[in-house]
């Protein structure tokens, strides 16, 4: 009986594909588990509680903080999300992997509540392709995108931090390489 998993968490800069690797992996492999966020953000069309997100008021995310409930929890935007601890630990303990895809604050703060986990930094072939893919989307005005690329490079620094690196060429692959990254753990 191989021990319990530990905590895989995928980080890396904005745009790089985080989501899409994600969502491709799970397509493929159900029997990982994607950590659901508690957040005080109010659900976008076709978002369900308890699937895409865990919809809290700001008292209970008070409480939540309050009572370290969440292995991490950040600001975005004038809204609070986190993740909670308790569902976390259930799944590893009951030998489930579990996948946490979050920023690069929340990794920080994973590193110190719970230092066994294994943290993965998804990086971009090169800078260019990360500029393509924040520009590219085309709906936000100049000022935005320069934020957004002013946080990436900052982003980009942190990948020391990291225990594994993947860069994302191709979601195929590093959905591939992730699972392996997962399963090792299990050996």
């Amino acid at each position: 009986m191989s021990e319990r998993p530990r905590l895989t968490v995928l980080s890396g800069p904005s745009g790089v594909g985080k989501s899409t690797v994600v969502a491709h992996m799970r397509k493929a492999h159900p029997e990982v588990w994607l950590s659901v966020s508690a957040t005080t953000r109010k659900p976008r069309p076709g978002e369900k509680h308890g699937v895409h997100y865990f919809f809290v008021t700001d008292e209970e995310m008070d409480k939540l903080i309050a009572n370290g409930e969440l292995l991490e929890w950040a600001e975005f935007a004038g809204n609070r999300y986190g993740t909670p601890r308790a569902a976390v630990g259930e799944h590893l303990e009951a030998g489930v992997p579990v996948l946490l895809e979050i920023d690069l604050q929340g990794a920080r703060q994973v590193r110190e509540s719970m230092p066994e986990a294994q943290l993965v930094f998804l990086a971009p072939p090169s800078w260019e392709e990360l500029v393509r893919r924040l520009t590219g989307r085309g709906t936000e005005p100049p000022e935005v995108i320069e934020r957004r690329l002013e946080a990436a490079k900052i982003e980009l620094a942190a990948e020391p931090e990291f225990d594994v690196t993947l860069v994302n060429t191709s979601v195929e692959n590093v959905a591939r390489e992730l699972l392996a990254l997962m399963d090792d753990d299990r050996d």
